[in-house]
């Protein structure tokens, strides 16, 4: 049993880490993997499953690859994999489910907490000697903001969206959440479902939670945008091609909403045209939300499951 992982550099970890997926086959790592679908192929050849977490498998590829028995996603999102294709080859594409889930809240509710403490301004301004000059004991460069009675509109509610809405109920905010299955509303209160339209219109901070599907690409418009507050956050750490970029450049610019902050762009690395490069008021990481080493380590302990599971005859977090 060959496993080909086709850019294993992105867990970041030494080859040792890998070594109990060598108690089951023979392992290829390959750091990265051109995005041309020639180098693709060529890394996937002669493997039965196939390992990615960002190198795209479409249909072309799948039906390239004879020997391909299974795909396993490095990754909670599926969306560089064409599922349909690949079951129809009888293909199962298996994901990782919530590993991630601790580490992106967290990271969510540090970025709402930058834009409401600013504390990355404030160390700068120590460290340049504002404090050593200034005449009063306290200052501050921005008004500063407490989350009790603001509003945090959630757009997708499953195991990340409700863990950053534990949290930031904890801190007194209310809560409103969209997901397509209303399901598992949370005791705490207050809480609401809502409609897309009404948590941009009513919220104070607006974070995406959802997957990207060909059907809400780019939903985040300048028409869904211009019905923001225009003191309001926008939070995305789930994809960047949910959003239109120009469109969210062009209302940061024009002061509505007030802030974005961003860990996700539609094509990564971020390329040197991207909209947002440069913009005003955008925090931007580099898709690392998901990226503890507790996070990482617990992707590759489900991904080695997933793969047992699949040689028992009973595949594990199938996709398709």
């Amino acid at each position: 049993m060959k496993i080909a992982v086709l850019d294993a550099a992105t867990l970041d970890f030494p080859d040792e880490a890998w070594a109990a997926f060598r108690t089951v086959g023979e392992v290829v790592l390959h750091p990265l993997t051109p995005s041309d679908p020639a180098a693709i192929r060529a890394h996937c050849a002669g493997a039965q499953i196939v390992l990615t977490n960002k190198v795209p498998l479409d249909a072309a590829t799948i039906a390239a690859l004879p020997d391909l028995r299974l795909i396993g996603v490095l990754a909670t999102g599926y969306n560089i994999i064409d599922a349909k294709a690949a079951r129809a080859r009888g293909v199962p594409v298996c994901n990782a489910p919530a590993y991630s889930t601790t580490a992106v809240a967290q990271h969510v509710v540090a970025m709402i907490l930058e834009w409401t403490n600013h504390v990355a301004l404030h160390d700068e301004s120590v460290h340049a000697g504002d404090w050593v000059r200034s005449p009063r004991f306290s200052y501050w460069k921005t008004p500063l903001r407490e989350l009790t009675g603001r509003t945090v509109g959630l757009i997708g509610f499953g195991s990340i969206g409700a863990r950053v809405g534990n949290v930031v109920h904890a801190l007194g905010a209310n809560v409103l959440a969209h997901s397509r299955r209303r399901q598992g509303a949370p005791d705490w209160q207050p809480f609401a479902w809502a409609e897309v339209e009404e948590i941009f219109e009513r919220a104070d901070i607006v974070s995406l939670h959802c997957p990207q599907t060909p059907e809400n690409t780019r939903f985040v418009n300048a028409a869904l945008l211009a019905r923001m507050k225009p003191d309001a956050l926008f939070v995305n750490t789930a994809r960047g091609g949910l959003v239109d970029e120009a469109a969210l450049a062009a209302a940061l610019r024009a002061g509505r909403p007030g802030a974005a902050a961003l860990d996700v762009v539609s094509q990564e690395p971020m390329r040197a045209d991207c909209p947002l490069l440069g913009v005003p008021n955008c925090l931007i990481t580099p898709h690392l939300a998901w990226a503890s080493e507790e996070a990482r380590r617990r992707l590759l302990e489900m991904v080695l499951a997933n793969i047992k599971a699949f040689l028992d005859g009973h595949p594990l977090n199938v996709v398709n």
